[in-house]
C-alpha cells in the first residue's frame, strides 16, 4: 500500500471531536501496536479546508498518546499520511500521523507537534 503525504498547511482548521483512545482490533479486542511495539492511538479530527464551508471528520492513528488533546481542542497534526486500502468488497482511506498536539489559542502562537520516536511509515493502523 502506498502512503501519500498530506500537506497539513493547506488543511485549515483541525479540531479534536473524539478524544484519543487506544486503537483496538474489533475482532479480538486486543490493543494494536506498531512495528516498534508502540501502542497505537486514534483521534477523531474535524478538518475544514481554508475557504470551504464543509468540514470532514477523519480518524487519525498515532504511535504516541496525544497529551493535552481533548474534545473541542484545536490541534496540529505532524507528518500526516493517507493510505488507500481494500479488503474484499470493502475499501477506504486510513490516516496516520507521527503526532497530534494542541494548537495554540486562536490568534496566538501554536506549539510544534512532537513526532514519535522511530519510523513513521508502515505498520498497522
Amino acid at each position: 500500500m502506498q502512503q501519500m503525504p498530506i500537506d497539513v498547511g493547506r488543511l485549515g482548521t483541525c479540531l479534536c471531536v473524539v478524544p484519543p483512545e487506544p486503537r483496538v482490533n474489533p475482532e479480538t479486542g486486543e490493543v494494536r501496536k506498531d512495528r516498534e511495539g508502540n501502542t497505537m492511538y486514534v483521534v477523531g479530527v474535524a478538518v475544514r479546508q481554508r475557504d470551504r464551508r464543509r468540514a470532514d471528520v477523519i480518524e487519525i492513528s498515532v504511535p504516541v498518546e496525544p497529551r493535552g488533546v481533548s474534545e473541542g481542542v484545536p490541534v496540529q497534526v505532524a507528518d500526516l499520511t493517507a493510505t488507500a486500502w481494500s479488503i474484499g468488497d470493502r475499501s477506504g482511506v486510513s490516516f496516520r500521523a507521527s503526532g497530534i498536539t494542541p494548537a495554540g489559542p486562536p490568534g496566538g502562537v501554536a506549539g510544534n507537534p512532537v513526532p514519535a520516536k522511530g519510523k513513521t511509515g508502515g505498520g498497522e493502523s
